[in-house]
């Protein structure tokens, strides 16, 4: 879906400017030692210009030349700006979700599931998550499909990288006799685990709370949600 404003890749150089447009293709390329990990460069720009301008005032423009990279790069890679949003937002909530068990370390189910609780709240309370979920809120009225892409997107990677820590735990603690860990409750029990223990300090920080006050609240939160959560699972 082609968003208002932003020309396609071909339509950047029309044939008619010739070695005009060839002039400024090459004078858009970055210096020897920004080449390499373009892809990178152009999120890591688009990420830090969609937190300070929002969707709107974001121009394909202006993360070029903080990305060192010409508009035709970026095109090549992103057909519209709504698709260089997403790819922004696709790569966080990938760097959120990641590694999950790792960091369930406990003596007990409920120290598991608090730590569980705590590194998903720890990575969701912070500036450039809350500020690009306040973006994509924004653009929800212009930009509906937008918003319900990224919100898709960020909840279901939740909910699958939540339902792979629950797998591991029922194969290998008494939490596997409960019903709700069998194999195909999984799911359904993860986003449960994440509307308990996530979306009540998500929804306080995105209505504005301080986030290190929220995020000095993570462990007495996730030990209140984590004993209801067991509770209604047993």
């Amino acid at each position: 879906m082609s968003m208002e404003g932003e020309a396609p890749m071909e339509a950047a150089f029309p044939p008619e400017q010739g070695e005009l447009g060839r002039r400024a293709v090459r004078s858009g390329r970055p210096p020897r030692e920004h080449a390499g990990r373009v892809g990178e460069r152009i999120l890591d720009a688009a990420g830090r210009i969609f937190l300070e301008r929002g969707f709107q005032g974001a121009s394909v423009d202006e993360i070029a030349e903080a990305a060192s990279a010409g508009k035709p790069t970026i095109y090549a890679r992103f057909p519209n700006k709504q698709a260089l949003f997403t790819a922004v937002v696709e790569r966080l909530v990938s760097r959120n979700t990641s590694h999950y068990a790792l960091s369930c370390a406990g003596d007990s189910i409920e120290a598991r599931l608090q730590a569980l609780a705590a590194v998903v709240l720890t990575r969701l309370l912070v500036p450039e998550t809350i500020g690009l979920i306040r973006v994509a809120v924004a653009e929800a009225r212009r930009f509906p499909d937008l918003a319900t892409s990224v919100s898709c997107m960020g909840r279901q990677r939740q909910i699958e990288a939540v339902a792979g820590v629950f797998g591991e735990l029922a194969g290998s603690t008494q939490l596997g006799a409960l019903p709700a860990f069998a194999p195909e409750k999984l799911h359904e029990t993860a986003r449960r685990f994440l509307d308990l223990a996530v979306l009540p300090m998500l929804m306080r920080a995105l209505f504005g709370e301080e986030l290190a006050a929220l995020r000095a609240e993570i462990a007495p939160h996730a030990s209140r949600s984590v004993a209801f959560f067991l509770a209604g699972c047993r």
